[in-house]
């Protein structure tokens, strides 16, 4: 009887040293796991912030409709390099709105914005907003560059 019990000795301490092995994996999994979630959540509000921005300059451009077209960028506007405010209440929206994207996507050359707009009618103008900025944050299977485009009617 002694014997059997001294050839069994240990086996508990495997069992034990088995299950943290099993555990600590598992907690690296849900640890990888909130990693990944919170890159993927970063990057979603970037996205939202990015539609936010667009909205915010269409509806600064409903507000000054008789302008419409001076709110047109002949090249983008970089949120590092924020154009003048001084001028027209159009230079002012757009200093504003560079600004808003420099703080909501990052003060960045990769984060730009584009204004095209063109008269369809007398009284219905066809308005294309474009942001780009850079997502390299999102995790796998995200794209290092994302791009953003509203279009509306004004």
């Amino acid at each position: 009887m002694h014997q059997k019990l001294s050839k069994q000795s240990g086996v508990g301490l495997i069992e034990v040293l088995v299950a943290v092995l099993v555990l600590s994996i598992a907690f690296l999994g849900i640890a990888a796991l909130q990693a990944m979630s919170l890159s993927t959540n970063n990057s979603a509000m970037a996205r939202s912030m990015a539609t936010i921005a667009s909205y915010s300059i269409l509806d600064a451009m409903r507000a000054d409709s008789a302008n419409v077209t001076a709110y047109n960028t002949a090249s983008s506007i970089t949120a590092n390099n924020c154009p003048a405010a001084a001028g027209s209440l159009a230079n002012a929206q757009l200093n504003t709105w560079c600004k808003q994207l420099a703080q909501s996507l990052g003060a960045s050359a990769s984060t730009t914005g584009n204004i095209n707009c063109t008269v369809v009618a007398t009284s219905v103008t066809d308005c294309t907003v474009t942001i780009t900025f850079d997502d390299s944050r999102a995790g796998v299977g995200g794209s290092a560059i994302q791009t953003i485009t509203t279009k509306a009617m004004l």
